[in-house]
Order: C-alpha cells, then structure tokens, then sequence
C-alpha cells in the first residue's frame, strides 16, 4: 500500500521564501502519514492569475512589465539552491514529493519562466523537472513553452507514478509517453478548479487503468500579498474566488478514492493498493497487450534544450 498526503492549500502567493516555508511546514504535518505528497501547479511562488484582469495581453506595457519582473524575483531557481530545504525535508520524513514551481532555468538565460513538475524523491534528490509542453492561453504571456526531457516515471513502492501540469493532461500523447514507461499512479497538477478536476480524474483513471490524483489550489483576493505590485488592483480584479480547489482521487476502474472538495482548504490522505492496478490491467492494458505498436508507434524527444551545444 501506498500513503498519499493530498494538500489543498492557497499558495503564500508571489513569495518564493513564504512559499517554500508553506511546502516544509506542511510536509511535517505530514511526516509518518505518508508515502507521497503532492502540490499545485506553480504553487511556489503561484499561478499568474493577475493575467486576466489587469490587461496582461497589453504590449510593452508598464504595468506587465513590473508584475512580470516581480514574479520572475520570486521563481525558483533549482541550480541556485531554492530547494534545498524542502529536499532535507522530505528527507527526514522518508517522503517523496510532486512540487509545483515556477522555475527561471538557469540553462535557459536565467530571465524565463518555465511551469515545471518537480519529483523528489524519499531521499531528498531531484529525479526529475517537467517542464510545461505548451502553457495554455493567457499563461503563455509569462510562460515559455517546455520540452520533453521530463516526461519521466519513477518508482515508488510498488507503483510506477508520473505527472503532468494541468491542461498537458488533456494532451493523448503526452500521456501516452507515461503510459509506455509503465505508469500506474499518475499525479495532475491544476491552478484550482473543479470544473478541471472533477470530469477528467475518473476518465483518466479508467482510460490508463491507474490512479489518478488531481491536486489543486485555493486562491481568494485576500490571498493576495500587500508587498506586491498593484495589489489593491489585482484584489478587485480577481472576483470572489479564482481558484476553488476540487482536489481529488480516482481509482483504476474511475470511481472516487477521494471525491473532489471545494472551496476549503485542508489536507486527506488516503492509502492505494496496487494490486487494484493489476486487477483492472487484465482487461485492458494501455501499453501493454492491449497496445499496437506494429501499427501505431510514438516517438519522444526527451532531450533537454537549449540554444547552444559549445565544444571547448
């Protein structure tokens, strides 16, 4: 059996310092009760929801540039360190962790910002960063598009577990390039909202015969942090509450492990058996017998890139 720890909790919005203390406080509270802790997309330092009611499409405009600037000071850079802490902390809790991030890569010029997935694992190390494929909409005014060299699997127990970051979980073959590294546990990651969560969980779950874990956040106006840029702006902007939640679990034949919660913030936890994966698998195996790769084949870049390769 497998302990999930399913946080769902407003993010110490644009704080990278408040943000990270959040994740540490919280896997504490979760030490002895879990296996694997799971986090939003972008929780540390939070999702850009400021985009939509301040005029973000405005070209070269102040305004943006400031909030956009301000965001940047607070993304995660993991070569400098930014992790550190939460790495010793899992560690000292035997836990592995899905992490939303904002990440200013240090191998991309340091300046852009990349939604990324971060798996650690129980011994405190960095396994993996996954960058977002393709930011969805509005997000692409302050995300740069990712690539592959993420779409990993890890073991854990005994489960095969992968993510993906929000809409990258409607993308068939970016699910397909976790399905065929044997993923039976796959994590979701989405800014807030049921109207995500609640109809995908159980499809996906049926679809890969896995356990689907969507985690969400919570965002209101008070939320918003008064060191900020424009924060008095950005509260009216926002409306009653952008992000409600709908965290959630399904298990492999799509019923509810966990059904989605709204509105609140809080923590459940919940145990995943993997024999209910082999159980359902006998039917329908994804990857496996009920694949047909003499017909239908993927091919996956999972290099990692950049925009110059220098010979010394």
């Amino acid at each position: 059996m497998l302990r999930l720890a399913l946080p769902q909790l407003s993010p110490e919005w644009l704080s990278r310092e408040a943000g990270l203390a959040k994740v540490i406080k919280t896997i504490e509270s979760a030490k002895g009760k879990a296996d694997l802790i799971v986090f939003s997309e972008g929780f540390v330092p939070g999702y850009p929801f400021w985009l939509d009611g301040t005029g973000g499409a405005r070209f070269n405009d102040a305004k943006q540039k400031e909030l956009f600037a301000h965001y940047s000071d607070q993304a995660i850079t993991i070569e400098a360190g930014h992790l550190d802490s939460v790495c010793a902390a899992l560690k000292a809790a035997n836990m592995a962790c899905y992490l939303g991030i904002i990440e200013r890569a240090g191998d991309r010029s340091g300046h852009s910002l990349y939604c990324s997935f971060v798996y650690i694992d129980q011994g405190g190390s960095v396994r993996s960063v996954h960058r977002k494929l393709q930011p969805t909409y509005e997000e692409r005014l302050v995300w740069a598009p990712g690539d592959g060299a993420g779409l990993v699997t890890h073991k854990l127990g005994g489960f095969t577990v992968g993510g993906l970051n929000c809409w990258e979980n409607w993308m068939p073959l970016s699910r397909a390039a976790l399905y065929a590294q044997g993923e039976d546990l796959h994590v979701a990651c989405w800014p807030g909202s049921d109207r995500n969560t609640a109809d995908i969980t159980p499809v996906l779950a049926k679809e890969g015969r896995s356990y689907c874990v969507s985690v969400s956040a919570i965002m209101r106006p008070s939320d918003v942090r008064d060191d900020m840029p424009f924060a008095a702006e950005i509260r009216k902007a926002l409306g009653d509450m952008p992000a409600n939640g709908g965290s959630c679990v399904a298990a492999p034949d799509g019923s509810w492990v966990l059904p989605p919660v709204m509105g609140k913030e809080g923590m459940r936890f919940c145990e995943l058996d993997p024999a209910f994966v082999r159980r359902e698998r006998q039917n329908f195996d994804p990857s496996g017998h009920y694949s047909r790769p003499d017909v239908t084949h993927l091919v996956v870049n999972r290099k990692r890139q950049s925009l110059a390769s220098f010979e010394d």
